[in-house]
């Protein structure tokens, strides 16, 4: 037992030492819920109701989006921050907050919940100019074991030819706080785009790479990933404002 745990500890320490910091960062809480077929109006009806009491403020406000594409689709996603680690100690419990969200959400759910917490990384990210949410293409990327630290070295390229070649699109990079080592999401990449015509539009990203990096360096930084990745998965997100507790406005300051 001992044994397994040392060995599930030294594939993590990597990954740990990188998202470690001195000063406070921003997290963001992210809630997968599975709703009782039988029970969505139900849902609905409580979880808008709930967002719209209790995380309608700035700090513990709350979003919710749709899953529309992938293995998850149908589901719900609850979404709350960037708030620092410290903040979640005064999070919304008085006023009946618990026992709301127990009988008018969690009642009408499945026992397949699935939280996580993501730390926000402003330096890769860009939010350039203020917005508002509508859709999202969530990338979450798997890295191979002590190749966390590469891997971030491969982020901070990718970046920088973005911010360079496309200065007006926005995009965050997350890393998983609690990453495990069999589910294969320890990065998120988030595109945000207000219309589905931006899924079709061209890729120009080998080009951008190589006008930024040089001829030629493209075929390296696939070399890069094929050692630092062991594999990707991406669903489409779709804001859902009538359940949110925030509106769909974010501005660009309170990403920087």
């Amino acid at each position: 037992m001992k044994t397994t745990k040392l060995f599930y500890l030294l594939f993590l320490v990597p990954f740990m030492m990188t998202a470690q910091a001195a000063t406070p960062y921003p997290v963001i809480e992210n809630g997968m819920i599975t709703v009782n077929p039988a029970k969505i109006a139900e849902f609905e009806a409580g979880m808008a109701a709930h967002n719209k009491k209790y995380h309608a403020d700035p700090v513990y406000g709350a979003r919710v989006y749709g899953i529309s594409s992938g293995p998850n689709v149908g589901k719900y996603m609850w979404i709350m921050g960037p708030i620092p680690w410290s903040a979640f100690d005064a999070r919304p419990a008085m006023e009946g907050h618990d026992a709301d969200w127990s009988k008018n959400v969690l009642s009408y759910s499945m026992a397949e919940g699935d939280q996580t917490y993501w730390r926000f990384h402003a330096a890769l990210s860009n939010f350039a100019n203020d917005f508002e949410v509508k859709h999202l293409k969530v990338m979450m990327m798997d890295i191979a074991p002590f190749e966390d630290m590469r891997f971030m070295g491969i982020l901070e390229k990718v970046s920088k030819v973005l911010k360079t070649k496309h200065p007006n699109a926005t995009f965050g990079v997350y890393t998983n706080e609690m990453p495990s080592t069999k589910d294969g999401r320890d990065v998120a990449f988030v595109d945000f785009f207000d219309s589905m015509g931006w899924m079709g539009q061209e890729d120009t990203f080998l080009k951008d790479y190589e006008a930024v990096h040089g001829a030629g360096s493209f075929s390296a930084f696939l070399a890069e990933l094929r050692i630092a990745s062991l594999g990707v998965q991406t669903e489409l997100w779709d804001y859902r404002g009538d359940l949110s507790g925030l509106g769909p406005k974010v501005i660009a300051t309170t990403r920087q």
